[in-house]
């Protein structure tokens, strides 16, 4: 006898194949902010949560004076809810593009939450300033909670929760500068000299009192001369230095002339560490995120001074 077909079933079955076929993966329903350094993104994280995806532009070790944008970042930055930068010209070569971006989208700048008295100026006359605000942590915090105030504005929906991850984020950061404050007033004030590759910490030598030189400019577009490294191994020597540092977006080489130009005079200096200067560490290690990285270049160049 032939086998009886039910056409209930089959008609089941074949609508379910048909809606396989047609079905789209599920779209992502989060709003999307972008930002430019990893720094601003483990903060924008903070504030946020899970709610929004927050996708960097810049990964650990990138160097965002140097950094020109791809055309995916282009695209990423056009199709994004909010943009965040950090301003003071840290992003050279993107400058344009985000101005641009203004025009059509919330565009928002660290530094705008900043007091004219808060940022270092290098040349009034040019309207040049040290945009490295956040190794100064008491700074840094005015940034992070005008940012969280424009974050709760362009998203008031989720405004109670990102108000609720500020108080946290604050206290913590609270908390770590008062710990790395303890930890830098263990070394004797005539050994606070911090030498550098680039010209970054100043904003952290204000703030916890060290004396701060830089091999390069506040900018890694500019270049160390012979002059430069003459003048920085007299002032290691001069000053009996017994260590300076090199940074982890930072290539090494002029710094490490310094070096063998102190080795050459008679004068043993070492390399104190690798510090995090314009971008954080690996993700998931303590350095990757910001007050673990301020916390491991305070131990760092504390152990290698003393």
């Amino acid at each position: 006898m032939p086998r009886q077909i039910n056409l209930p079933a089959l008609l089941l079955v074949f609508v379910l194949l048909i809606s396989a076929c047609t079905s789209t993966p599920e779209e992502n329903t989060k709003p999307e902010i972008v930002v430019t350094t990893s720094i601003i993104a483990d903060v924008v994280r903070n504030l946020t949560g899970d709610q929004i995806e927050v996708k960097s532009l810049m990964g650990p070790g990138v160097d965002p004076h140097l950094y020109k944008a791809s055309q995916g970042d282009v695209s990423l930055l056009q199709n994004a809810d909010l943009i965040v930068y950090n301003g003071l010209h840290l992003e050279g070569k993107m400058s344009e593009v985000l101005e641009k971006l203004k025009r059509s989208k919330t565009v928002l700048a660290v530094s705008d939450g900043l007091a004219e008295a808060d940022i270092r100026t290098i040349n009034a006359d040019a309207n040049v300033h040290d945009p490295h605000i956040w190794f100064d942590m008491t700074i840094w915090r005015k940034g992070v909670v005008y940012i969280s105030g424009e974050l709760g504005k362009s998203f008031p929906a989720m405004k109670e929760s990102i108000d609720q991850n500020t108080t946290q984020y604050l206290h913590d950061l609270d908390s770590i500068h008062t710990l790395c404050r303890a930890e830098i007033e263990t070394l004797p004030t005539e050994k606070r000299i911090l030498i550098t590759s680039h010209d970054a910490f100043e904003y952290f030598g204000k703030s916890f009192n060290f004396h701060v030189r830089g091999l390069q400019g506040i900018s890694t577009l500019s270049e160390s001369g012979l002059k430069d490294v003459t003048d920085m191994v007299n002032f290691i020597i001069d000053h009996k230095i017994k260590a300076v540092f090199v940074e982890n977006s930072v290539p090494q080489k002029a710094l490490r002339s310094v070096i063998d130009g102190c080795k050459a005079k008679g004068h043993d200096v070492t390399v104190g560490g690798e510090l995090f200067s314009d971008a954080l560490g690996a993700a998931r290690t303590p350095e990757g995120t910001y007050l673990g990285m301020i916390q491991f270049n305070v131990s760092t160049i504390v152990n290698a001074l003393k």
